[in-house]
């Protein structure tokens, strides 16, 4: 099996599921190739400890400069705060390295123009943007239900990722909450790729927006015995018209921090006139469908899936999928990719997705801010 030697730029949290998920890549089978990680970059030298503890010695710089001149780092993983990827998306390139990195592709449309320009001169690269939650074998069904034709013109679309651990006031601020750092889209920012990465997949292009943007929690601690503004939306809702050739149908898109009693929910639902599908993570074993006849009963049918990846595993299909597994199912997807494959037909999201996610939240964030509707203005 071929080596594929990565770097991560970036040691919290993703990073070091991307590592997890590269430690155990025995659990795929079949695969062309492998992640091996050689080099790691934060600005915090603690974080990097973690990985040289675990994986062995490796390349561990606090400059991301100095792991982009390693001539044995091949593709790079960049997992860092949205006000930095202008920055570093656009040298890692330069440097002739692939890139796997995370959304949203710069914090707002003038920074991702400007990675997608860096992308344009770099066509020997492979880039992709991180987004987990369409690889659940659920949200893959739904997938396959809609590509099949089943569902007849569309009535609604309906896509949300929904958290609740902001609804505690006494949170301590983190970037994410700090517009200078997150973007002015705030909660879109974070969580609208994980929404649109279905709906633009299945070419869905919002057309027009309107949006309502909540900001319940105004400051938070500042982990230095004060408070300190937290000036992101919390909560967006927004509402899209889709164009479509069986006739326009609106879509509604939640990304919310403050959703009471959802620790981490994402879901899809697709009602159509001659058939629905829908999935939710609360439910990651399953996912519920209904095709319907004139004049028949409209019943939804609920498919106990088990584990049943697009990159098959050692584990039984009896078993449950979890995040952890999406996680890895994204990386065998890149990784597939680099190594010549098709990614199974379902690749990861796409700098062009990026983008025209991009051009969704900008106009929700018009529209919301000023309470009117907005054409999307696709690049």
């Amino acid at each position: 099996m071929k080596d594929i030697r990565f770097g991560i730029i970036g040691c919290g949290l993703m990073g070091r599921e991307f590592a997890s998920a590269a430690a155990r890549w025995l659990h795929l089978q079949g695969m062309k190739a492998r992640p091996r990680i050689i080099a790691v970059c934060d600005t915090n030298p603690a974080l990097m400890d973690w990985f040289t503890g675990n994986l062995g010695p490796m390349q561990a710089t606090t400059d991301y400069r100095a792991l982009l001149a390693n001539p044995e780092v091949e593709a790079v993983y960049c997992a860092v705060p949205h006000v930095l990827h202008a920055e570093l998306y656009p040298a890692i390139l330069a440097a002739g390295k692939h890139l796997l990195g995370e959304k949203p592709f710069g914090m707002d449309a003038a920074q991702n123009a400007a990675i997608m320009a860096a992308i344009a001169r770099h066509p020997d690269l492979t880039v992709r943007c991180s987004s987990e939650m369409p690889f659940y074998p659920g949200a893959q069904k739904v997938i396959d239900f809609v590509r099949s034709g089943a569902t007849g013109p569309i009535l609604e679309v309906e896509a949300a990722f929904l958290h609740s651990s902001d609804i505690n006031p006494g949170k301590p601020l983190n970037w994410k909450r700090m517009a200078s750092v997150n973007g002015a889209y705030g909660c879109m920012g974070d969580l609208g790729m994980h929404v649109l990465h279905v709906p633009l997949r299945l070419g869905w292009r919002p057309a027009t927006v309107s949006a309502s943007l909540v900001k319940r929690v105004t400051e938070r601690p500042d982990g230095k015995g004060g408070m300190a503004p937290c000036d992101t939306w919390d909560n967006a809702t927004i509402t899209a018209t889709v164009p479509h050739a069986d006739g326009d149908f609106p879509m509604v898109l939640k990304t919310w921090r403050i959703a009471p009693g959802e620790a981490n929910t994402w879901s899809i639902r697709v009602l159509g006139m001659n058939g629905s599908a829908s999935f939710t993570t609360k439910s990651p074993r399953q996912w519920q469908y209904m095709r319907y006849e004139p004049g028949g009963a409209q019943e939804w049918r609920t498919e106990d899936l088990g584990y049943t990846p697009l990159f098959p595993t050692i584990t039984g299909g009896i078993f449950e999928f979890g995040f952890t597994d999406a996680i890895q199912q994204m990386w065998a997807a890149y990784v597939d990719e680099l190594a010549g494959g098709s990614a199974k037909g379902f690749p990861c999201a796409s700098p062009q997705e990026a983008a025209d996610h991009h051009a969704v939240l900008t106009a929700a964030l018009e529209a919301g801010t000023a309470n009117t509707v907005v054409p999307v203005r696709y690049a």
